[in-house]
């Protein structure tokens, strides 16, 4: 039997980036598809990237691909609330990163969702694992 990870709160992350949700989030539910929790990391991880300028969508040789990542529910979200993701990063290695991230509603103090994602760092054009460029490895040591 696994121990469920207590909820987190603000106070559990480094940064925040404001998000969106859209009309074609909500489900037949009312509320955010659970797909739409997984965009929402990544979107923020790749907003903070290239904000730092570590990352060029067009033309950094090296990238993060998504290796593993997961989310744990605690409360629903929905369109047209404005949502903060907040971002620590856990653990950094030769050529992976993996960042805890939490999907809150605005002014919220407790994630709706709390979740876990995996980037591998790799040579674009060959698609094979590099060390993760000191730029970077500078930009997260922050998180």
């Amino acid at each position: 039997m696994t121990t469920r990870e207590p909820r987190k709160s603000r106070a559990d992350f480094r940064r925040f980036v404001p998000l969106n949700t859209r009309w074609g989030d909500n489900d037949a539910y009312g509320h955010l598809n659970n797909t739409v929790y997984f965009e929402l990391f990544d979107t923020a991880v790749n907003q903070l990237l290239i904000e730092a300028g570590v990352l060029d969508l067009a033309h950094s040789r090296i990238v993060g691909l998504v290796v593993d990542n997961r989310c744990r529910f605690f409360a629903s979200l929905a369109f047209p609330q404005k949502v903060e993701a907040g971002i620590r990063v856990e653990k950094i290695g030769t050529s992976s990163v993996r960042y805890q991230l939490g999907l809150f509603g605005l002014g919220d103090e407790f994630v709706a969702a709390q979740g876990q994602f995996t980037h591998v760092y790799v040579e674009r054009a060959t698609q094979k694992p590099v060390p993760i460029p000191d730029d970077v490895r500078q930009f997260l040591a922050g998180l």
